[in-house]
């Protein structure tokens, strides 16, 4: 598992991440968290000094304070414990449920993206407006929802999983190919 080998730096680095995400380009955020490593703020800034790098995301302000209460949520004695508390579910879903009910800022999609990110993701989609487009375009959805409630997610999750098994493409390469179908890159 991809998670044993990570650094609980690195694992924060990717929640950070995907709390970033939401409304704002990805190069932009992980350019953010990039600065935000070198300039020894991600552990250790308060949410002033993170806001004033987060300058080039959208929502600077809530995301900073995001950033700041979920590394004390996974702090322990002062140190970073993400991996061990995270290695604590039995499965992707559960640790899913657990990280959207817990992480002020994580709703589905960005918590199986971080997932999917660490090595925990196989069996989750990463449902954003591109894989939805394409979901509709194929008649697996009938449109494009406004919006995804928590019960929503996991049905056009279950119908894209079941979509993916019925053309012999994993899910999570599915999702890939979707998401370079719409952007051209590939990216995270």
């Amino acid at each position: 598992m991809v998670l044993r080998e990570k650094s609980n730096e690195d694992i924060f680095c990717e929640l950070a991440f995907c709390l970033l995400t939401p409304q704002s380009k990805a190069i932009c955020c992980w350019n953010a968290i990039t600065a935000l490593k070198r300039q020894r703020l991600l552990l250790a800034g308060d949410e002033g000094e993170i806001k004033r790098v987060l300058h080039c995301v959208r929502f600077h302000n809530k995301k900073a304070l995001y950033v700041v209460a979920a590394r004390e949520l996974f702090s322990r004695g002062g140190k970073l414990s993400i991996a061990r508390i995270l290695t604590q579910f039995q499965d992707s879903d559960a640790c899913r449920r657990w990280l959207v009910g817990t992480v002020k800022g994580l709703g589905y999609k960005e918590a199986s993206h971080f997932l999917r990110n660490i090595g925990r993701g196989e069996s989750l989609a990463i449902l954003d407006r591109h894989i939805l487009r394409n979901l509709a375009l194929f008649g697996v959805i009938d449109e494009v929802p406004r919006s995804l409630s928590p019960a929503r997610y996991l049905e056009i999750e279950r119908k894209m999983e079941l979509f993916a098994q019925s053309i012999r493409i994993p899910l999570p390469h599915l999702d890939l190919l979707l998401w370079y179908k719409e952007t051209g890159e590939i990216f995270k």
